[in-house]
């Protein structure tokens, strides 16, 4: 008895508090029974709580785990898009010959440094069944290679965006590809830049095209086989540059050359 009346009163304050709710006394029910149903009902509610708290916390980590992962929904692409930064969308529709466009997005990221201009954006076009890959600074070119695209079958390309104050001091924010000098001139000292050694006895064509006031020198190297578009604008220059193997280079050079010949500065 001493022992039941010890665990009544251990249940403290509020099980004398909650007695009435019960209504346990007018029924003539024990203080004992009483209190074991303010027990009862408390580990009721606590489980209840816990319960809740727990499948709260659950929903939590289910929906932080589906945006780190990546699962498809809706809105959740603007989520991805913001944390994958540099690889920001920027493909058109496939057009009637199935190629799609890609226009450097104004809100694309780059690995380019501290202090860099914003870049002007590019565009090109690609068949449909290229896509964009990722971009390491410990790559050939470092921070200074702005975009990859590839296609396991056909070739890959990449873009450089290097500041003209490598070549020369004094082009100032607006420099003129004319400017920084001839074609041979240009591809001397930037080819390495492309292929990762001399160019001297590698170059097998060099044309100059005009495109809305803008000049581009589209050059033709072998080996390795590559395709590199120059051009410049603001403090930048920009490299082109589309290359394939062998065997890719003799099925599709009809294609890389289209692609090659699509680079333009906008």
């Amino acid at each position: 008895m001493g022992t039941t009346m010890l665990g009544c009163c251990s249940l403290s304050w509020r099980c004398n508090q909650r007695m009435n709710l019960l209504g346990s006394i007018d029924n003539g029910v024990s203080r004992t029974k009483a209190c074991a149903k303010v027990r009862e009902r408390e580990d009721s509610v606590s489980d209840d709580g816990i319960l809740k708290r727990r499948t709260a916390l659950v929903s939590g980590i289910s929906l932080i785990s589906s945006a780190v992962v990546g699962f498809p929904g809706e809105g959740l692409a603007v989520v991805k898009q913001g944390l994958l930064a540099g690889r920001i969308p920027g493909l058109s529709e496939p057009d009637e010959q199935g190629w799609r466009t890609y226009r450097r997005p104004d809100g694309k990221s780059g690995g380019h440094g501290v202090g860099w201009s914003p870049i002007i954006p590019y565009s090109f076009s690609v068949p449909q069944d290229w896509e964009e890959v990722p971009v390491s600074i410990a790559d050939l070119g470092g921070t200074e290679i702005d975009l990859r695209f590839a296609n396991s079958k056909q070739g890959r390309l990449f873009v450089i965006v290097a500041p003209v104050l490598r070549f020369a001091d004094n082009l100032g924010d607006n420099a003129k590809l004319e400017l920084i000098g001839p074609p041979e001139k240009v591809i001397s000292a930037f080819g390495p830049e492309v292929i990762g050694e001399n160019v001297e006895g590698k170059v097998l064509s060099m044309e100059v095209a005009e495109h809305s006031g803008r000049t581009y020198y589209q050059f033709e190297l072998e080996p390795p086989h590559v395709l590199i578009t120059a051009t410049a604008a603001g403090n930048r220059l920009y490299l082109f540059n589309v290359t394939a193997n062998g065997l890719q280079w003799k099925r599709h050079y009809k294609d890389l050359k289209k692609i090659a010949d699509s680079f333009r500065v906008v």
